[in-house]
């Protein structure tokens, strides 16, 4: 098997720090999946119904844009994708990344954070963007799990 690649979608930072971990763990690449048009703080708020991602998460405005699609997806088997939960699920620019590259035969973990919610139906609202690959929910990365702890997850989840 060829080594995992740990992508992630980190809108704040925090995301981001968990995909580091994550790749440490694995002894992994890691790859930043960001958008064409980076998010503002106005973007992500939430509470408005007008804001970018309120558009995006409830199908009032295509997917983003990716700024770029370098990941070296082809020579991978397993793949690793971080996000945080939007609206009880990944945001829209994780649909994107998935339609961007051919992921036939090839294995996707899902790792998230949240602030409060779980994965939901993630996993099912990926599998259409993904067709031909394996999308497996692997776990939430709330509470700051240690380097150990998310290597001996790894190493089970084979």
């Amino acid at each position: 098997m060829n080594k995992m690649l740990v992508t992630y979608f980190s809108a704040s930072g925090v995301t981001r720090k968990a995909a580091e971990k994550l790749s440490e763990a694995a002894g992994a690449d890691l790859y930043e999946i960001r958008p064409a048009v980076p998010y503002t703080a106005a973007d992500l708020d939430w509470m408005d119904a007008s804001s970018r991602s309120s558009k995006e998460m409830k199908g009032k405005a295509p997917y983003p844009e990716l700024a770029d699609t370098s990941a070296d997806i082809e020579n991978r088997d397993v793949i690793a994708v971080c996000f945080p939960i939007w609206w009880y699920t990944a945001p829209t620019i994780i649909n994107r990344f998935l339609e961007s590259y051919d992921f036939s035969g090839k294995k996707i973990f899902l790792f998230a954070t949240s602030g409060g919610s779980g994965f939901g139906k993630t996993a099912k609202d990926l599998k259409k963007s993904a067709p031909g690959a394996e999308i497996v929910e692997g776990r939430m990365l709330n509470g700051n799990p240690t380097v150990e702890e998310l290597a001996a997850w790894i190493e089970k989840a084979k």
